[in-house]
């Protein structure tokens, strides 16, 4: 029987999830050559290659192919585990990493954790800010704050609240094309849209079925980018009421209706639950929320 670093396996994985030793190493948060040596070393171990390198990365090769779901299962055995021994802990201390995307971010997030942490200064919370879910079952995050229900029945989910959204352009914007009159007048607009992960949200769906056709002058992947583009006055674009109403220079031209709204879920694994700081933060979101529901969205 072969000895190799069971360890080696989550190298492996990066880089065939990433076709890079650089962006594996980033994912990892260790340096290239760290990745490039265990790569080998796990190579050298089980005696065969895994990765062909090409110009522009790597590729896994047949052998590395047919080892990947493997692979995979162990990484997720191991998370497993580390939830099970994980849950033997009795007071509310340590890390929770907290995943949401970037206009949760912008101002809920900040406010609540600052109450949380004085009431549990033992838990650390680490921030994953990203418009890209992170994989819960595989231990990428222990808890999410998600716009739309999740696709893993799994989960343990809890509505938190409902987001209504609207289209915003700068003052300038409408100071030279001036105001919306209805959605047919959309059309004549120049309109900033969202690309990638955020393209499938309610509020783009809602802004494609009333402007199929769209003039667009810029695309964004991330709410951040969409309220800075809006700023800019090169056109109009959906955004959070949390958002767009605390902007001065912003002023709303179509308002919310339903078809808009995107519902907050808070998600976590079944194996974390019952971890006490994991716990403490859930728990504390859910009971606490109509505290922090106005900065999640409301209607005005």
């Amino acid at each position: 029987m072969k000895s190799y670093d069971w360890n080696d396996l989550r190298y492996f994985l990066a880089v065939a999830r990433t076709g890079s030793t650089i962006s594996a190493a980033k994912d990892l948060g260790v340096n290239q050559s760290t990745v490039q040596r265990r790569l080998a070393a796990l190579e050298e171990a089980v005696g065969r290659k895994l990765v062909e390198r090409l110009p522009v990365g790597y590729r896994l090769t047949s052998f590395g192919e047919d080892l990947r779901p493997h692979a995979e299962a162990v990484e997720t055995a191991i998370a497993c585990l580390d939830r099970k021994i994980d849950s033997t802990d009795m007071a509310p201390s340590g890390t929770v990493r907290l995943t949401c995307s970037e206009g949760m971010a912008y101002r809920f997030i900040p406010r609540m954790l600052d109450v949380f942490h004085t009431r549990y200064p033992l838990v650390r919370v680490d921030l994953l800010i990203s418009d890209q879910f992170l994989d819960l079952a595989k231990g990428e995050a222990d808890i999410a704050l998600r716009a739309g229900e999740s696709k893993d029945s799994a989960l343990i989910s809890r509505k938190l609240a409902d987001t209504p959204w609207a289209l915003y352009a700068s003052r300038s914007y409408v100071g030279r094309h001036g105001r919306v009159d209805g959605a047919a007048d959309l059309t004549r607009h120049a309109m900033i849209v969202f690309d990638g992960a955020l393209e499938q949200i309610h509020a783009s769906k809602w802004l494609r079925s009333l402007v199929p056709n769209p003039v667009v002058t810029a695309r964004c992947n991330h709410v951040i980018g969409m309220l800075l583009s809006v700023k800019s006055g090169v056109g109009i674009g959906p955004l959070p009421l949390q958002v767009g109403d605390m902007e001065e220079d912003l002023v709303r031209v179509f308002d919310p209706v339903p078809e808009s709204m995107s519902r907050v879920y808070l998600l976590v694994h079944p194996d974390l639950r019952e971890v006490p700081r994991v716990r403490a933060l859930f728990d504390f979101m859910v009971s606490e929320i109509d505290s922090f529901r106005p900065l999640l969205g409301h209607w005005r």
